[in-house]
């Protein structure tokens, strides 16, 4: 299936499919408004826009951020309590605190790619250890999620450049033992990060399901080999952290003593042992590769060691030549288009459908490959094709890409609370609110609810959701965190009638208000209301009808399910003439009116198909 753009107006179905994949969601506004653009002009309204950074989370206690003025013991909270900050400052961004409109969307969608390079290039708060780290890692995803070509500093914002400077950033060093990775040590160089560069965030291991061919020597991985692994943690030796929690970090500051500094992205990183003039850890020989590499060499630049030894800036090259061999290999880009089309479109669970999008795969590489490895081209050219919204032949219900991915814990829970007008305050004007509402998140999509432990997954390879095949997103379901996930929807419904106490509360949603200022034209029409609703919320809504005899395979949903929902809404209530009239003559029937859009939105929204992006 070729990429070929829609070049067709949305609809409210089209813009929700979109804004679930493309952000985390989005307003009955919100939908509306990207409904009425066609796909090229949505998709570039998401991702064109150049956007302010956000202001750095900031310590309750002190009314200030931490992350580079540097913590003070006896001045700031403690570093538990630090940690919290960031990591609800974080899922605040997704939220786009204090935006509307398209601003807001704009917000979400950078924050989408910030979210995606989260995901691939993963991390781990508990061996990490350190909330700067873990902030300047994120900033430096913030950097690169976006459709700028270069930095001032002239580096090109793309994949591959991302790929050099995560090797050395200090979250990664610390989360795969790169500070232990030194020549000639007892126990030889220390390969996790190479091993994972190569499996996880470039070249991968070929086509998920597909075995290796049997006559494979021990070590032999097809797209490379063992020993390639070695030469690359040479190549990589020689670094450590250096981002301590105290001291103050100045990215205009002409000399950087404590901190490693990026002159290119004024961000902090590793730095190598010993000194900038002499890297005495690192292995300064010359690395030969497999001939799955096509047997390049990295050597070191003579013209950057003036004194004869390895240096900061001639580790750095050597580092640039081992990430340029890794992506001369075309089944990099490949892999790495295998990831965007998992996160954004669908997860192939047997090595059948997996081939089937192969084509889909090679008109992204090309993309890919053409835009110099960016990001953001190959995504846009995804969002806006046929394929994306599944307009390639005339089958009224073949919406294989519409509900094809289980909604995250986040996914979930943020589009809920967007959909609903539930809204996160800029942390600048409320903080206190910020980070309570930011903290009732971070409790509800957690692994004692909904199953996400948020910046622990279970290894360095991230979260299953997103690498583990044949399972992918089905992961986000057991008996357990599918009933939190109801339990999640009724509280939020019930709004104002929520007598749970189950010690997260998001606002005082009033359903009566809602349907009124969004859906007052639908909604004395029990049925027009139901089919309305699932358009904006299911992914399944074509061609939806009450009746049997014209239930067929026309119908995304049957009629049985579309009356169950309306026998769920009045449940004793009503009648479904009296509902009507109560909408139209009788608005001091408040309670009653509430508690039916109550049962109908809990009825609808605590099903399998609302489970569904």
């Amino acid at each position: 299936m070729p990429l070929d753009p829609l070049n067709e107006q949305l609809n409210p179905k089209r813009a929700a499919h979109l804004l679930r994949r493309a952000t985390f969601g989005g307003s009955k506004i919100q939908i509306d408004t990207v409904g009425a653009m066609n796909s090229s002009a949505a998709v570039d309204m998401l991702f064109d826009t150049v956007l302010p950074q956000p202001a750095p989370p900031i310590d309750l206690k002190t009314g200030a951020e931490w992350v580079y003025s540097g913590f003070q013991d006896g001045v700031n909270d403690n570093t538990f309590v630090l940690v919290d900050y960031f990591l609800q400052w974080f899922l605040g961004q997704m939220m786009s605190p204090g935006m509307t409109g398209n601003t807001a969307l704009q917000h979400a969608a950078r924050e989408r790619l910030v979210y995606f390079l989260h995901t691939h290039f993963t991390t781990i708060e508990s061996k990490v250890n350190n909330v700067r780290s873990l902030y300047f890692q994120n900033q430096l995803y913030r950097l690169f999620a976006t459709n700028n070509s270069v930095l001032p500093s002239g580096v090109s914002l793309n994949f591959k450049s991302l790929t050099v400077k995560i090797s050395i950033d200090n979250a990664m060093i610390r989360l795969l033992d790169g500070d232990t990775n030194v020549k000639g040590g007892v126990n030889g160089v220390n390969e996790n990060y190479a091993r994972e560069l190569f499996e996880l965030y470039s070249i991968g291991r070929g086509l998920e399901g597909a075995a290796l061919p049997p006559d494979l020597e021990q070590g032999d991985y097809l797209v490379y080999k063992e020993s390639d692994v070695r030469q690359a943690a040479y190549t990589l030796s020689g670094w450590e952290t250096a981002m301590p929690l105290e001291g103050v970090f100045d990215p205009l500051a002409t000399e950087q003593t404590v901190f490693g500094f990026d002159p290119e992205t004024l961000l902090p990183r590793g730095k190598v042992k010993g000194s900038k003039e002499n890297a005495s850890q690192h292995d300064n020989t010359v690395k030969v590769f497999s001939n799955r590499l096509g047997g390049a060499s990295v050597t070191p630049d003579a013209t950057l060691m003036p004194n004869g030894n390895p240096t900061e800036e001639s580790a750095i090259d050597e580092i640039s030549q081992l990430i340029d061999i890794i992506y001369s290999q075309p089944e990099t880009a490949r892999n790495i288009c295998r990831r965007i089309y998992r996160f954004f479109v669908w997860a192939p669970h047997t090595d059948a459908e997996a081939a089937v999008v192969e084509n889909t795969i090679d008109d992204m590489v090309a993309t890919f490959v053409a835009n110099d490895y960016k990001l953001v081209p190959v995504v846009k050219q995804l969002l806006k094709s046929k394929h994306f919204y599944e307009a390639i032949d005339a089958d009224p219900v073949n919406d294989a890409n519409f509900g094809a991915i289980i909604k995250s814990p986040i996914d979930l829970t943020l589009g809920t609370l967007k959909f609903f007008d539930i809204a996160v305050p800029a942390m600048e004007q409320d903080p206190d609110e910020f980070y309570r509402l930011t903290s009732a998140i971070r409790t509800t999509i957690g692994k004692d609810r909904q199953g996400m432990n948020f910046f622990e997954p279970f290894d360095v390879a991230g979260y299953e959701a997103y690498h583990q095949y044949p399972i992918y997103h089905r992961a986000w379901i057991t008996p357990n965190t599918l009933g939190h996930r109801y339990d999640f929807v009724r509280g939020v419904v019930n709004g104002i009638d929520n007598v749970e106490g189950n010690g997260v509360v998001f606002n005082t949603l009033d359903l009566r208000q809602f349907v009124q200022t969004h859906f007052n034209g639908q909604a004395a029409d029990a049925k027009l209301l139901v089919r309305t609703l699932a358009d904006y919320l299911l992914p399944f809504s074509k061609n939806l009808t009450f009746e049997d005899a014209d239930d067929d395979t026309n119908s995304s949903l049957s009629s049985q399910r579309l009356n169950w929902f309306l026998l769920k809404m009045f449940d004793g209530i009503l009648t479904e003439p009296e509902w009507a009239d109560y909408w139209n003559n009788r608005p001091d029937e408040y309670a009653d009116i509430r508690r039916a859009l109550q049962n109908l939105l809990n009825a609808m929204l605590q099903t399998p198909e609302y489970q569904l992006s």
